[in-house]
């Protein structure tokens, strides 16, 4: 099969397409014919040497797909050859074909496009895992995204919206502002020339989805209100900062950080299943949808890498295969 491979650390270019063996499929495994991939920050920080894969997963980046089951691992039941699925990857997705714990699997939503799909499962699990499982949003209360016009913010705006939260979003231009307003977005943030402590008012946030870390951390824990939860899940802005811990103490507030690439298999799986029961009949019905910015070949996967480097875009950037 064909795949992109990183020749060595380095920019855009050392992504390259290269002929490789096919994946082996283990048992509890499905093997899927890839129809498109996503590009997510963490391709990018594997590409530059920061995020090597976790032990036993495909070294070829792409954390999420799209496509058709071509066989099935000794063991996997529920599924059939020629079903259409995404689903959540450790690595592996910019290829032709991937090997995925079934636990990982999800149908094709009704009424998406098969390579639309690829934009779902990671933006789905992390958003589901975090704004809900992890730190608890509730009707009523106030979210925070960072980055609200990114895959992961475009979808923590819908679900946000959908169990009557007020979203607040920070972004870096007026069309980015518009974007997510379209989506639902109450609050809307431009973070170049506006304070957003200072644009939540007295009351805060009581959950706040934070892809920054450390660049944002002092202010962050400024803009929760009492018995608020900030959680962090990316760390665009630095790893390290001083907490002030009477602060958190004061407000009854509560901070938490989580990664998803890495977790054991049976974690994936449960967060899988709780997105397909809890997220895809809302997706099924066209209240929340994926976004996608544009759709490139395989080949130009050194391309979409500039594109997401230059943070322009909207929503996913797409591979399709």
């Amino acid at each position: 099969m064909r795949a992109i491979t990183i020749a060595a650390p380095g920019g855009p270019e050392v992504l390259q397409l290269t002929e490789v063996p096919d994946p082996v499929v283990a048992e509890g495994e499905v093997l899927v014919e890839v129809v498109a991939s996503a590009v997510n920050r963490a391709d990018v920080l594997q590409r530059q040497g920061f995020y090597n894969p976790p032990p036993g997963a495909s070294p070829y980046p792409g954390l999420e797909c799209s496509g058709r089951i071509a066989a099935l691992g000794a063991g996997v039941a529920g599924w059939a050859v020629g079903d259409e699925v995404c689903a959540l990857l450790s690595g592996g997705g910019y290829a032709e074909k991937v090997s995925i714990p079934v636990g990982q699997l999800l149908p094709l939503p009704k009424g998406i496009d098969l390579v639309d799909a690829a934009a779902l499962p990671e933006v789905t699990s992390t958003v589901w895992s975090n704004v809900f499982q992890t730190v608890h949003l509730r009707p009523g209360e106030t979210l925070l995204v960072h980055g609200g016009s990114s895959g992961i913010g475009t979808m923590a705006i819908q679900l946000g919206k959908q169990i009557g939260a007020t979203v607040a979003v920070t972004a870096g231009s007026a069309e980015k502002l518009e974007a997510c307003s379209a989506l639902g977005a109450d609050i809307l943030i431009n973070y170049r020339d506006q304070d957003f402590v200072d644009a939540l008012g007295d009351h805060g946030a009581d959950v706040i989805l934070d892809v920054i870390g450390a660049k944002y951390l002092s202010r962050n824990i400024d803009a929760l209100a009492v018995n608020g939860r900030l959680v962090i899940i990316g760390m665009q802005g630095g790893t390290k900062a001083e907490l002030d811990i009477g602060k958190l103490m004061a407000k009854r507030a509560a901070v938490a950080s989580t990664s998803l690439r890495a977790r054991p298999l049976d974690e994936k799986a449960a967060i899988v299943a709780s997105v397909r029961e809890h997220v895809w009949p809302l997706i099924g019905n066209g209240r929340v949808r994926p976004v996608v910015d544009r759709i490139l070949p395989l080949a130009d996967a050194a391309e979409a890498h500039r594109l997401m480097e230059g943070s322009t875009h909207i929503g996913k950037i797409l591979l399709r295969v």
